[in-house]
């Protein structure tokens, strides 16, 4: 199975992270100093991505104008000798194929996938979720899609996580059929503790084939009232074997406040201009 193209849903509302998230879409709040977008796009090239879908909603043009060249930045930047600067700044100018799709209404992560069914076409294409932020030593995607070319199937990204917050993911059922990767035999949208199959959660990372629209396109709400993506997912895995990847490297979810602070402290450490610094001031705060 060999994919090209990556959907990036852009179209929530944030709400996690208000009031930061009022004004300015959470997707364009930083990692240090680069936008989510921006490293989830930049994941999906790395992955060998060649087509990105955004999906925003209404009033979320930022996150687009983000990739689009701004001129008068630039001739400042090049006026005053500014020349590092300006080439981080061109770095996110029109990185890859990027088009856009809206979603009218907050009806769901399932309905924000189905808005890309016509840029997407008749072929398979990964799902990127831009709260989730992966530092791994081979991009997660790409590690996902190395494994749904082997087994030419979908795969989503897997993660284990503590008993306490399996009621926020979805959960899946399933058994392991070589390093790293399992067979998922059932899929449940936030369950209960005590309901839950395993202790394996989806992260923001999928890949999945087109008769997943189709699937959406009927699909009803879910938990929450929405239209689950995870729903979708369950109703593929009677079509076709659906595998799990536990991925290698670390996640942080950007839509949690400590998650978030815990990103920035991740990717601090690995900076050579401000790990010195960061780690000296972590040690004085934990010795007080």
């Amino acid at each position: 199975m060999k994919v090209r193209k990556a959907v990036i849903l852009a179209a929530g509302m944030g709400t996690r992270m208000l009031p930061s998230s009022k004004v300015i879409p959470k997707e364009i709040l930083p990692v240090i100093d680069t936008p989510a977008i921006q490293v989830v796009v930049e994941e999906a090239i790395a992955s060998g991505i060649e087509e990105i879908v955004i999906v925003i909603s209404p009033g979320k043009a930022t996150v687009i104008d983000h990739f689009n060249c701004n001129l008068e930045l630039e001739r400042h930047l090049e006026e005053r000798g500014k020349h590092e600067l300006l080439e981080i700044v061109r770095r996110s100018n029109n990185p890859a194929k990027i088009s856009v799709a809206e979603q009218q209404s907050p009806l769901g992560l399932g309905h924000a996938v189905l808005q890309a069914r016509a840029a997407v076409g008749d072929e398979p294409f990964a799902v990127m979720l831009p709260d989730d932020i992966f530092d791994c030593p081979r991009p997660c995607l790409r590690q996902l899609l190395d494994a749904a070319e082997a087994k030419d199937a979908p795969v989503v990204a897997l993660l284990k996580v503590a008993r306490s917050e399996i009621p926020k993911y979805g959960i899946v059922d399933a058994t392991r059929v070589g390093e790293r990767l399992y067979e998922l035999h059932g899929l449940v949208e936030k369950p209960p503790i005590e309901k839950a199959p395993s202790d394996f959660a989806i992260m923001g990372r999928y890949v999945v084939t087109p008769d997943v629209f189709e699937l959406l396109a009927v699909g009803k709400p879910g938990a929450g009232g929405e239209i689950q993506f995870t729903d979708a997912l369950m109703a593929l895995s009677k079509r076709r074997k659906i595998y799990g990847y536990e991925f290698e490297g670390i996640r942080y979810d950007l839509g949690d406040r400590v998650g978030f602070i815990s990103a920035q402290i991740g990717f601090g450490l690995k900076r050579p201009d401000l790990a010195d610094r960061l780690r000296a001031y972590l040690q004085s705060i934990i010795t007080q």
